[in-house]
């Protein structure tokens, strides 16, 4: 607290000279910034030994506390050190370069070779809660699913793909229609491939196979996960955007194609947006009347114009996408569970996007694999309303020790002193 106070000239009265009485006072807030700082903690292990053996037993007799444990043994970085670099990296988009060049500034030299170590030491650390988690997911009754591009050096593809896999919301939600699933974001790096066994490997291991809904776009890859695929209107709405601004401004008073697809999946949406605090049931029972009344009409419409419009075109491509894609669109209405579309997995994926942006590429497969465990944690922690750094420190922590209680740490049942 800074407080300003006038000089004891200025607190006699100008008019008759007794002494100001304080009678109050104003205050306000102003922010301060200070740099993060590191500070060394010293461990001493203090060592015992017996006099009298030492001189007349066999043998001395030396006690010593154990080596305390450490996230990874023989270094020097800490669950808090580990939890700073992992989130900048991976939440904030920091490239390790860059947080090389950080702590220079603050006079510790730190590598970014060390930090990427540190990357892999970790992501290691954190594979059995991630399998935890790949089990808890799988055993979901939707899973939304993506995939994106990602460059990997030693890898003479021209792009490697990264899966993303998700569950439940991406915070934490009172909406009837999340109750009882949980709030997960997995992604999944399978040596880059894009085929459909990277989604059939992922949704069924040992353990547990995935027999629920599967929310995805069109790729044909997601075919074989033989599983009941439900379609994303996102998509199908993208197609017809693209195709009005692809055919450039119509004629005055003339409304085109495009724009009454466009109008007939806005109504879709509106319907979605009326039923979103209802009841499972109720939410069921619009479905059933409403939105298939109109899915009714729009496939009425889509049968017509696919007869009146080139294939080639950006149209006639948007309403093949629609009829091809038809029962999987129009999926959503039988179970009140699921999404019109697939932004639930399209926005896990984008943090992982700005992140590729920053960071370009991985060097290697086992570095990718390590992204992939990394993103995981952190934005299983974000959809569960936890703080990453709180947690993953947490995590750390607890994952140091060989008989660490997994399900402790999931997220939806940690406790944190800090949270």
């Amino acid at each position: 607290m800074i407080i300003h106070d006038i000089s004891d000239e200025d607190k006699q009265c100008e008019c008759c000279g007794h002494e100001l009485a304080l009678m109050g006072q104003d205050s306000s807030e102003k922010l301060k910034f200070i740099p993060a700082k590191i500070s060394v903690i010293e461990h001493v292990r203090l060592k015992y030994s017996c006099k009298h053996c030492e001189t007349k037993g066999p043998q001395a007799n030396i006690k010593q506390a154990p080596v305390p444990v450490s996230p990874i043994p023989k270094s020097v970085a800490t669950s808090s050190l580990l939890s700073q670099l992992i989130t900048s990296k991976y939440q904030y988009a920091l490239p390790l370069y860059r947080q090389e060049t950080l702590f220079k500034q603050h006079g510790i030299a730190l590598s970014r070779q060390t930090m990427a170590d540190w990357m892999m030491k970790s992501a290691a650390l954190f594979k059995p809660l991630y399998d935890l988690l790949h089990h808890h997911l799988l055993t979901q009754d939707v899973i939304h699913a993506d995939e994106t591009t990602l460059k990997v050096i030693n890898d003479e593809r021209v792009k490697s793909y990264m899966w993303v896999y998700c569950a439940g919301a991406d915070k934490p939600s009172t909406e009837p229609r999340y109750q009882g699933l949980r709030n997960i974001v997995l992604y999944d790096y399978q040596d880059g491939s894009r085929a459909g066994t990277c989604v059939s490997r992922f949704l069924a291991t040992e353990q547990t196979v995935f027999n629920g809904y599967l929310q995805v776009d069109g790729y044909a890859a997601y075919q074989q996960a033989n599983n009941k695929l439900v379609g994303c209107w996102a998509h199908a709405r993208r197609k017809f955007k693209e195709a009005l601004i692809a055919q450039g401004k119509p004629k005055v008073g003339k409304i085109s194609k495009a724009d009454m697809a466009l109008s007939m999946i806005a109504k879709l949406y509106r319907i979605e947006t009326q039923i979103q605090a209802l009841s499972l049931e109720e939410r069921l029972y619009f479905r059933r009347t409403h939105s298939r009344a109109q899915l009714g009409l729009f496939k009425q419409w889509l049968d017509k114009s696919v007869l009146q419009v080139s294939k080639e075109s950006p149209l006639g491509k948007a309403i093949h996408y629609s009829l091809n894609q038809w029962s999987k669109l129009s999926c959503y209405t039988q179970d009140s569970r699921l999404n019109i579309d697939n932004n639930r997995a399209e926005r896990a994926v984008k943090p992982f996007v700005i992140g590729r942006k920053n960071w370009l590429f991985n060097h290697n497969h086992r570095g990718a694999e390590a992204s992939a465990i990394l993103y995981s944690i952190i934005e299983t922690a974000k959809a569960n309303g936890l703080i990453p750094f709180d947690y993953i420190e947490h995590c750390l922590e607890q994952l140091s020790y060989p008989d660490c209680d997994l399900n402790s740490l999931l997220p939806w049942q940690v406790k944190l002193d800090k949270a």
